[in-house]
């Protein structure tokens, strides 16, 4: 809350407390204050007796006091307290607990005192008051020498705490279904408050009265909860709306709120039908009556159905939300039956307490459907014709009259009668005189009324007035005339009066009698047949009558064949006769059989039916199996009509069972896979039964675990296996005998190698076969393949090798086996049944040792102080496995010896020996050691030098490999680096100008390097240095020197052009005196600080050296360990894993025994197998680096000529060493560069600098 200070400050300094003592409040407060007296020490002290200084001689009290206050929860507040009182500590008290003198008040960190102490304020401010700060407060001046203490009235700080929530029953935010007109319970409960909140109820807006409340505490002291329930009665126009609680507090600005929605459900009102047009009720008959029915309101909306007397005919409504309306539509064709019928609509939903109702009642109007007129129209002439009109059923009735062509009859009678759906049923009676006149005139009974004055009913007949004929004739063929069986003949009878209608005959079509004139005329159709040969056909009309008489051919109506027997076996004879019964004209008959033209005897005609004529003819046939099935032909040709009739009859001869030229004698099946045996047999009957047997036993008729029988007698195999092979034999059986078949299956299957030497061994330069035996079915002559493995494409080739096969046996032949190859082959067998098989098998190519020793002597560099140890390698290749022995210069080393340690490891054609000396004495061990490794085949050696730890050798093969008018690329190889890592420094001139420019080489350990920022078209001379911790190699070695000149910058960078050291030409020295002078003077001076720095660094010689030395171990072990399982690389000419470099063939070949620590390979029981080939060569090395592969055994695999030792534990699949896991081999050193102490060249142990030996 906020104050104006000055207005506050002079208000209150009118209302100014004078010093009263402490004897003037009383016992209690006396007794207050000797409670509190402790406290205001413990505060003096902790506050450091902080005093507001006040002219002593200004008088003691409060001039501004503080006031009760209320603040909101959150918001700042600040009590007041203004003191004259010099010399005296002010603090305050809240329930009280003295909050001390400290403006900052550190225990309770929203509170601070606000104002300037220089002028007595000491106003108490909290900030973010919350309901602890709820409590009385008391400003208190401590006891001073002017006065006694003081205390301000006690004020209570009142925290407001608003309502932070309201909870509703029903949830807030939700809907609530209720039905109007019923009673619900809503309760509210707001969250803790201070003071208790009010809570109100809003229905639509409205302020509901019927609430009853109750104060209940809060969660914490001081807080309270307010529970209002509220009795609501909702009704329809609730629907929608909202039911609100609100909560006020004066800690609020805004009441808070928490609503439902209402969702009231009320009935829907009466419904509504709309009828069309102005009279409710009244259709017609055949009209499309569409009625609309619509109920307004309610939730849910109305639920509409039409019913029909009852009965309920349509059950589908729409609803229209907005509108709040319900429509349902009836759409009905009106029928006459629809008379009387109630049409009603109704409508309720699911709180309706009834179902309401609006029905229409139908008024329909419909016309006869029908009129009939009784009685014959047909009448002689001169005599009375009587006829009856009656029409069907009409509401209004109709009346009824008569027409004869254009003149009205008058009836002799009407009458009406009740009809049908309420209407009425009109008849009519007729008499009048027939005259010839009115022959064909149209009489008509028309019915009309003024309710369908647009329509007319009519019904009408054809008056036929009857009398005497005069002529008949017949139209149609002449007599005579030939007529083909199934001819269309149409007769026509004329006259020139009506005729009676004629007799008609079969396949007879009488027409229609049709008038022309005073002629009529009836025509016959009729289909010719053999029964119309010579037919006579006669048409009669009253006394008169016509004839006429058809001749028609037709082949024979019926052919038959008669056999002398029924049951025919093989050897019976067989008379069949062919009878043709008649015909016209007649026929002649022919025999085949299958196409065979047989040989008949015609037999005696005989009379035929149809006036025609009957023929007959024998055939006899001897019968056979073959003749089973056959059918014989007699065929009867009638060459005047071109026409056959044939008829057959099929032989059935019985027989046993015969297998067919077809039948199937070799199956063949691939195993596992199905197999068939078919059976093409013959027999009448069908065989009765199939059995089949396979080495004496019987298969199952009911089919077995592999097997089943098909109907037709084939044997179905699955599964099929190479045991199934062989004969098996079939036996068929019926009525008339039994045959016998041997069927042969010839399972297929993939082949298996049986038999494979592995490994196959051979002498260099000796022959051998790699046999490969398999077993398969079938066995062809080119299904043995083989194969080389290896990475590079002419390791794959087998040119010079010879490929044998013979039946399961497949060889190749090697001839003057080679190193090249050793490895791995693949025998690949395919008969054409899936899979093929491949089996793997080593050739191992023996062969004498051969040492790695690409120079004629190899360094190795150790300290000689009889601390330090040296590790020789000695790796060899040669198989079988080799044995190592040492000498040392030429005497067999003792092993004995415990400074001596050898460790010997195989691996595939690589054999390694380890000599590990300790202890190493520059007298006793700096000598040649001799490393001889043996085998059954022979032997070879090499020579290791060890030496002292020394300055290193100048680097060798300095050349430029690349240059441009600003630059040149150079290479080099390192020379032996004395045991210590060595870094390069370039050193050139350009000639003509004075002084050298230095350049040093990055990464320290770089064989190439590219030199900058040269001029172009110059000549230069570059040196190139190696220097490690005991010095540099010196300019003395050519090899370390070249000459090159830059190309100019019209040219283009081609070949470099460099010329190699030459001698300088003898002749006097032009070298002024006075830099000679200066450096004599200088180089004598550096020699006598030697002496003197010598002399104090004697002492500490040996410490170091030791220092150095356990260091030195320490980082061998640590190395050792944390390579143990590393793969091995393989640079080429570099071993990246140990401290060794290997140069050309006319360089020394050195060892560091610096930190080295070789890893041990697996013994030959850990070693695994890798799946891979590398393919990798070393330069100038006569052995392939493939010559083992990975399925052999007896000899591990080595890969390639890597390094000695490191690759050793190789993984299964370490053999193949991506290029991109090389490791340059200008960190060989870097392990050992670690883990000397940086110090300067200089401060080198004299131990290490090197001895002379």
């Amino acid at each position: 809350m906020e104050r104006d200070p000055e207005k506050d400050r002079g208000r209150r300094r009118r209302r100014a407390v004078v010093t009263v003592g402490a004897t003037g409040r009383g016992p209690g407060m006396a007794l207050r204050l000797l409670i509190r007296t402790p406290l205001l020490l413990m505060g003096l002290l902790m506050a450091g007796l902080a005093q507001v200084p006040v002219p002593a001689s200004a008088p003691r009290g409060f001039w501004a006091l503080p006031e009760n206050l209320t603040v909101v929860e959150g918001a700042a507040a600040e009590l007041w307290c203004g003191v004259s009182a010099p010399g005296s500590t002010v603090q305050w008290a809240k329930d009280g607990l003295l909050l001390g003198p400290d403006p900052r008040i550190p225990s309770f960190p929203r509170y601070r005192l606000q104002g300037d102490p220089t002028k007595g304020e000491f106003h108490l401010h909290i900030e973010a008051c919350d309901l602890s700060d709820d409590a009385g407060y008391e400003c208190q001046v401590s006891r001073s020498e002017t006065g006694p203490e003081l205390v301000s009235p006690r004020v209570i700080l009142s925290i407001l705490v608003p309502p932070k929530v309201l909870q509703l029953t029903p949830e807030a935010g939700s809907t609530v279904t209720w039905v109007a007109g019923q009673e619900y319970l809503v309760s509210c409960v707001s969250g803790d408050a201070k003071p208790a909140p009010d809570i109100t109820f809003l229905l639509s807006g409205q302020t509901i009265s019927d609430i009853s409340a109750n104060v209940n505490e809060g969660s914490q002291e001081k807080l309270f909860t307010t529970e209002a329930t509220a009795r609501v009665t909702p009704q329809s126009s609730d629907n929608g709306q909202l039911l609100v609680c609100e909560g006020s507090s004066p800690a609020l600005d805004t009441p808070i709120k928490a609503s439902i929605t209402m969702n009231v459900l009320f009935p829907p009102g009466p419904p509504v039908i709309e009828w069309p047009g102005l009279d409710e009720g009244h259709a017609r008959a055949g009209q499309n009556l569409e009625l609309l029915c619509m109920a307004r309101g309610g939730n849910p909306l109305a639920t509409l159905q039409w019913l029909k007397n009852g009965q309920p005919v349509s059950t589908a409504w729409g609803t229209e939300h907005a509108q709040a309306v319900a429509r349902s539509t009836l759409v009905m064709i009106v029928r006459p039956e629809d008379h009387g019928a109630r049409l009603s609509c109704e409508a309720y939903n699911s709180v309706s307490t009834g179902i309401q109702e609006r029905g229409v009642t139908l008024q329909v109007t419909f016309p006869p459907s029908a009129i009939t007129i009784l009685g014959s129209a047909s009448q002689s002439e001169n005599k009375n014709v009587t006829l009856s009109c009656i029409t069907k059923s009409s509401r209004p009735r109709v009346l009824l009259r008569w027409w004869l062509g254009w003149r009205q009859l008058l009836p002799t009678e009407e009458t009406v009668m009740d009809g049908l759906h309420g209407g009425h049923i009109s008849m009519s009676n007729l008499t009048f005189l027939a005259r010839r006149e009115d022959n064909g005139l149209t009489l008509t009974c028309e019915a009309f009324s003024e309710a369908f004055t647009k329509e007319t009913f009519k019904k009408s007949l054809t008056l036929n007035v009857k009398y005497p004929a005069q002529k008949l004739w017949i139209e149609g063929p002449p007599e005579g005339q030939r007529l083909r069986a199934g001819t269309r003949v149409r007769l026509d009878s004329r006259t020139v009066t009506e005729p009676r209608p004629p007799q008609e005959p079969r396949r007879v079509q009488l027409g229609s009698l049709e008038k022309s004139g005073s002629t009529f005329s009836r025509e016959l159709v009729l289909i010719t047949g053999p029964s119309d040969n010579q037919a006579k056909f006669t048409c009669k009309a009253g006394q008169l009558s016509a004839s006429t008489q058809l001749v028609v051919q037709f082949p024979p109506t019926n052919v038959t064949i008669l056999a002398n027997a029924s049951a025919l076996r093989p050897g019976d004879a067989l008379n069949l006769t062919c009878v043709s019964v008649s015909s016209n004209p007649p026929v002649n008959l022919s025999w085949d059989k299958e196409g065979e033209r047989l040989e008949g005897v015609a037999a005696t005609p005989r009379s035929a039916p149809f006036k025609g004529s009957a023929a007959a003819r024998s055939v006899l046939l001897r019968m056979s199996s073959r003749d089973h099935g056959h059918r014989v032909t007699c065929r009867a040709h009638s060459t005047e009509l071109r026409e056959t009739v044939s008829a057959f009859y099929r032989l059935n001869v019985l027989y046993p069972p015969e297998f067919l030229g077809e039948q199937v004698l070799v199956v063949t099946a691939v195993e596992q896979g199905e197999a068939l045996l078919p059976v093409s047999v013959s027999a009448n009957p069908a065989p009765e039964a199939f059995n089949w047997t396979f080495r004496g036993y019987r298969l199952s008729p009911a089919g077995g675990p592999r097997h089943r029988i098909l109907s037709g007698g084939a044997l179905q195999l699955w599964n099929v296996t190479r045991a199934d092979d062989g004969l098996y034999q079939l036996h068929c059986q019926n009525s008339e005998g039994t045959a016998e078949a041997l069927v042969r299956l010839d399972v297929h299957y993939a082949p298996i190698i049986r038999a494979l030497q592995d490994p196959t061994e051979v002498n260099i330069g000796g022959s051998v076969d790699i046999v490969c035996t398999v077993d398969a079915n079938p066995i062809l002559p080119e299904m043995f393949n083989w194969e080389r493995l290896g990475e590079e494409e002419e390791d794959q080739s087998l040119d010079d090798m010879e490929k044998i096969s013979k039946g399961s046996t497949g060889r190749l032949r090697i001839h003057h086996a080679k190193l090249t190859q050793a490895g791995a082959y693949q025998c690949i067998v395919d008969n054409g049944v899936a899979p093929p098989a491949r089996g793997l098998v080593r050739l191992v190519v023996r062969f004498a040792p051969h040492v790695e020793h690409p120079s004629p002597l190899t360094k190795v560099a150790a300290a000689g102080d009889s601390t330090s140890s040296a590790t020789l390698h000695c790796r060899a290749r040669g198989v079988p496995n080799i044995v190592f022995t040492w000498t040392k210069n030429g005497v067999p080393l003792d092993l004995q010896d415990p400074r001596y340690t050898e460790h010997t490891y195989h691996q595939s054609g690589v054999h390694s020996s380890l000599l590990t000396i300790a202890n190493v004495s520059a007298a006793q061990d700096y000598a040649l050691f001799t490393c001889t490794a043996t085998n059954p085949l022979g032997s070879d050696h090499t020579d290791i030098q060890l030496v002292s730890i020394s300055r290193p050798d100048p680097p060798l093969g300095l050349k430029v490999v690349s240059m441009t008018p600003y630059s040149v690329g150079l290479e080099w190889k390192p020379g032996f680096d004395g045991g210590l890592p060595q870094s390069f420094q370039i050193r050139y001139e350009a000639l003509g100008t004075p002084g050298f420019l230095y350049m040093n080489v990055l990464p320290p350990q770089a064989t190439t390097f590219t030199l900058t920022g040269l001029q172009p078209s110059t000549r230069y001379r570059l040196w190139l240095l190696a220097s490690n911790a005991l010095g540099d190699s010196g300019l003395a070695d050519k090899g370390s020197q070249i000459s090159v000149t830059t190309p100019g910058l019209d040219q283009p960078s081609g070949e470099p052009d460099y010329q190699l050291p030459t001698e300088q030409p003898a002749g006097p020295s032009k070298l002024p005196l006075l830099p000679v002078l200066f450096a004599v003077g200088g180089l004598l001076l550096l020699s006598n600080a030697s002496c003197v720095g010598g002399f104090l660094w004697q002492r500490r010689l040996k410490r170091l050296a030791e220092g150095i030395s356990e260091k030195t171990e320490a980082g061998s072990e640590e190395d050792r360990v944390r390579n143990e399982y590393e793969e091995s690389q393989w640079t080429g000419d570099r071993d990246t894993r140990s401290s060794m470099v290997s140069t050309t063939d006319v360089e020394p070949y050195y060892h560091s025994m610096r930190d080295f620590s070789p890893q041990l390979p697996p013994t030959l029981e850990e070693v695994s197998y890798p799946r891979g080939l590398t393919g990798l060569e070393e330069e100038n090395m006569t052995f392939p680096g493939h010559v083992y592969d990975e399925v052999e055994r007896l000899y591990a695999p080595s890969g390639a000529w890597g390094p000695l030792y490191d690759e050793v534990p190789m993984g299964s699949c370490d053999l193949y060493w991506p290029e991109d896991r090389y490791e340059d081999a200008r960190g060989i050193y870097d392990q050992v560069a670690g883990d000397l102490d940086p110090m300067e060249p200089d401060a080198l142990p004299f131990e290490l600098r090197g001895q002379l030996v």
